[in-house]
């Protein structure tokens, strides 16, 4: 499994920088959220694109996935009645895709709380408009080879989603190999009925979980709170995992590199301790 940095951690850095951080602590790859590189990042440049994945290969590092999909350009929404928003969305969605496969992803996360809130009164049309949504950026995404996941979060973030069970019926409703789901640990610790590795034991095996973000319930780093992570590790080689980890803190304790450097030292004694 390749372990990736989401790079908003260490957001205030030029992207170079960025990069550079990321191989100097041991990762592999990073995981981008395109509002890091502005207001309309699904429509950047070739050449800019280029420039980007070009930063990333010169220190070793692919950039594996994206995510936070949604925060720019403002206004956007899957659920949303008013026909227009949702044909913008889409729109930036699918020219995300664009952006993903060139810069070389396999993976992109869809968690975006906000542009994904069901109303009340609306929830059966919401979560129907969601779905059709989705399958039409799905399909773009399995013509490009990358597994777009629909990310279970926490209920205190969405009411739309907040399980794999959930997400696994969406994808199976939608039919395209396009669409996948993903464990995300704070969010499965806070409201799955499971451990998080008893979780990963049970859907790994259906193909269904594309990716894996980590992170402790306290929206802390992997290792700097209550949660352990060698189970879920151990659950992720048991099931031979070949895709993608990524460390993803909300909270950047003390700040955002020293918080990148603990989480990896603590995934590489993990890891090297696994049989």
């Amino acid at each position: 499994m390749r372990i990736a940095l989401c790079n908003e951690v260490v957001r205030a850095l030029p992207f170079v920088e960025q990069c550079m951080l990321a191989a100097e602590l041991g990762y592999d790859g990073i995981e981008l959220a395109p509002f890091t590189l502005g207001e309309t990042p699904h429509l950047l440049s070739a050449d800019d694109r280029a420039a980007i994945r070009r930063m990333a290969g010169d220190h070793g590092l692919a950039i594996d996935s994206l995510h936070w999909l949604l925060v720019t350009p403002a206004g956007l929404s899957i659920t949303a009645p008013d026909d227009g928003v949702r044909a913008r969305t889409t729109d930036v969605l699918r020219r995300l895709v664009g952006l993903a496969a060139d810069l070389g992803c396999t993976a992109m996360v869809h968690g975006s709380p906000a542009q994904r809130q069901l109303a009340a009164g609306d929830e059966a049309a919401g979560r129907a408009r969601a779905r059709d949504c989705l399958a039409a950026v799905a399909a773009e995404a399995a013509a490009a080879g990358i597994a777009y996941c629909i990310e279970p979060l926490a209920r205190r973030e969405t009411n739309f989603i907040n399980s794999v069970a959930e997400a696994a019926a969406l994808v199976e409703a939608v039919g395209s190999p396009g669409l996948r789901t993903m464990v995300d640990c704070s969010a499965a610790a806070l409201d799955e009925a499971e451990p998080v590795a008893a979780l990963l034991d049970r859907w790994l095996p259906s193909g269904l979980i594309a990716h894996v973000q980590v992170n402790d319930r306290n929206q802390q780093g992997p290792g700097q709170g209550d949660d352990s992570f060698a189970p879920v590790f151990a659950a992720l080689r048991r099931h031979g995992y070949d895709r993608v980890v990524a460390v993803e803190p909300f909270d950047y304790r003390p700040d955002g590199a020293t918080s990148a450097a603990r989480a990896i030292g603590y995934i590489r004694g993990i890891l090297e301790a696994l049989p």
